[in-house]
């Protein structure tokens, strides 16, 4: 289990050159891939899965517009891949073992995610507390937001209420218990 634990911090390693030379979609979507998450490209259907088979084409053809990272192996660690993503509308965070409050502050911090994400499910991530969903009110443009299986949100009344004074707009749909 250790093992496992030091070779995902390992793909969660951020490398810099890389972004630099092939720019924040590609690099996110590598870092993605390789965490275990699926990556949907701007003007795409099709959910992009097999690292090995990421589209190549001139640099900044494919934008990521949506991230489902489903079972993967995410931490904050790797976060800093988000930074140049422009174009993201959705996020799903559903059974990520590594996902924490931290890791929800962070999204929530990120300049370009604050204008461009819309949706976003947080599901079966045990490690998520209050603090965490509370750190997404800097999410502005946030429109819908799912949350489910969290045993972590003790205060469910007050979580939402805060939330939904500091995002008017936004569609909170709860499944917690």
């Amino acid at each position: 289990r250790r093992f496992w634990g030091w070779l995902n911090a390992v793909f969660n390693k951020v490398d810099y050159d890389r972004i630099q030379a092939v720019g924040p979609d590609r690099a996110a979507s590598e870092w993605l891939l390789r965490c275990g998450a699926l990556v949907r490209y701007q003007g795409y259907q099709k959910w992009q899965q097999d690292y090995n088979g990421l589209p190549t084409g001139p640099l900044g053809k494919y934008k990521i517009e949506a991230i489902n990272a489903t079972d993967s192996c995410i931490m904050y660690r790797g976060f800093d891949y988000l930074d140049g993503l422009e174009h993201v509308t959705e996020i799903k965070l559903q059974k990520c073992i590594y996902i924490q409050d931290e890791c929800l502050q962070r999204l929530s911090e990120t300049k370009n995610l604050q204008k461009s994400l819309l949706q976003l499910q947080i599901i079966s991530c045990g490690n998520v507390t209050d603090k965490g969903i509370l750190a997404l009110h800097k999410l502005t443009n946030l429109e819908y937001l799912y949350l489910s299986d969290l045993p972590g949100i003790r205060k469910k009344e007050t979580t939402v209420r805060v939330l939904q004074q500091a995002l008017p707009n936004l569609e909170l749909e709860l499944d917690l218990e």
